[in-house]
């Protein structure tokens, strides 16, 4: 074979060898656009799901209309200062659920365990009121409530509204009168929590309400102001027509001039007349030295072991559908088609609604809230015990949805790998 012979047939071989090396098997066009979409189907699905997990926690959270509590002064779904803009706030739902299931402590969660209603030794619910907390709306919802479930409202008929600190013949005596109330009752009354058990009287149900409590000490401020309230107390009382200076001072102002009223200093007494600055006092009880002072550790302690230990249920308007939730489950003797009853028409009622509060402006607000860490904390405390339990009452749903997010997750990842 020549020179030139052998280099074709050399040349001939590499590029048969080429053609095998780099050779590209085809695929049909359709399998391509196959892969593809299954590829997008599964990314997409997974997309979706991810947002119907958060969707039905939101479902969860309050879904208030502005004119619902109009009454209350409250917006819906409020997240109090340092809150604001964080989606993954433990304090709020979607927070807490996050929380639980990072720690594990998700699948700990048990309904029953979470309710102190069983722990009650007569048939009486107790609901010792916070002022300016909604009280009212959830007074009339149990009344309508009452009307269907055979049972009876008792509201405390006060002079002032408010009771003031106890010693211990008068918290026996009030103590006896509610174990003497008739089985299937309500009695709700201002006043601290009751210790039956020191008293060594049978428990009843304990519930209550609080709200945020800045916006609550702001709204007492106006409520009190307001003519509707302070001249039927002055006919009532044959008192003096109260100080214009008095009556139209803003809560802004108060704050800025250092006025007595609006100054929240730690470890201060409690003031006899219209001091509503201690959302804690309701739930620590009657001892002046362990409860009333002002934004203290003892007292914030006290109110949490009560609240845990006593309470079947501590609910706010500010998470109005959680609450409602809750306490059909956990009072269901009371509270059945709580829901249905208050979204017939209850919601849209006015109880001591107050259209001259005005906005206060945010660096007044957060002004305040340096002095109330301890009170906001209390509050947090509770908002977060009712996401639990009403965490408790889904969690197979919960869980349901978070096999199924991890199922597409896998298939999606499958999918792109392929």
């Amino acid at each position: 074979m020549s020179l030139n012979a052998d280099r074709s047939y050399k040349m001939k071989l590499r590029d048969v060898e080429n053609a095998f090396k780099y050779r590209r098997i085809p695929y049909p066009k359709r399998s391509v656009e196959l892969i593809a979409l299954l590829a997008i189907s599964c990314t997409f699905f997974l997309f979706m799901h991810t947002n119907k997990l958060n969707s039905r926690l939101k479902e969860m959270e309050v879904k208030l209309q502005p004119s619902e509590f109009s009454a209350l002064g409250l917006t819906g779904n409020h997240i109090s200062g340092h809150d604001a803009g964080k989606h993954d706030d433990i304090n709020t739902l979607h927070g807490t659920y996050q929380y639980l299931k990072s720690t594990g402590q998700i699948l700990q969660l048990n309904a029953n365990e979470l309710n102190n209603t069983k722990k009650a030794e007569i048939d009486v619910l107790f609901y010792n009121r916070v002022p300016k907390t909604g009280s009212m709306q959830l007074i009339e919802l149990m009344r309508a409530l009452g009307k269907v479930h055979d049972y009876e409202v008792e509201k405390d008929p006060q002079n002032g509204g408010i009771r003031p600190l106890l010693d211990a013949a008068e918290e026996g005596d009030w103590i006896d009168n509610i174990v003497n109330l008739e089985d299937g009752t309500v009695f709700a009354s201002h006043v601290n929590y009751l210790n039956f058990s020191k008293h060594e009287q049978p428990r009843p149900i304990y519930i209550n309400m609080v709200r945020d409590p800045v916006d609550r000490v702001i709204s007492w401020y106006y409520y009190i102001r307001a003519p509707w309230v302070f001249v039927p107390g002055r006919r009532r009382h044959n008192r003096e027509m109260p100080n214009p200076q008095w009556v139209n001072t803003e809560f802004d102002q108060c704050v800025l001039s250092g006025e007595k009223v609006c100054t929240y200093i730690e470890g201060s007494l409690l003031e006899r007349v219209g001091d509503h600055r201690r959302q804690t006092l309701f739930f620590c009880g009657h001892n002046e030295f362990k409860c009333t002072p002002f934004n203290s550790r003892l007292a914030l302690q006290l109110a949490k072991q009560n609240v845990e230990r006593e309470y079947a249920v501590v609910g706010t308007w500010e998470h109005t559908n959680e609450t409602l939730a809750v306490l059909e489950a956990y009072v269901p003797r009371y509270f059945a088609d709580a829901s249905k009853m208050y979204y017939s028409g209850l919601h849209a009622a006015k109880a001591n609604d107050n259209p001259m509060k005005p906005h206060i402006r945010d660096e007044i607000m957060n002004m305040v809230r340096r002095n109330f860490t301890r009170e906001i904390e209390f509050y947090q405390f509770c908002r977060q015990r009712l996401h639990k339990q009403y965490l408790a009452l889904k969690l197979n749903e919960l869980i349901r949805v978070d096999n199924s997010l991890v199922q597409l997750q896998s298939a999606n990842e499958l999918a792109v790998r392929n």
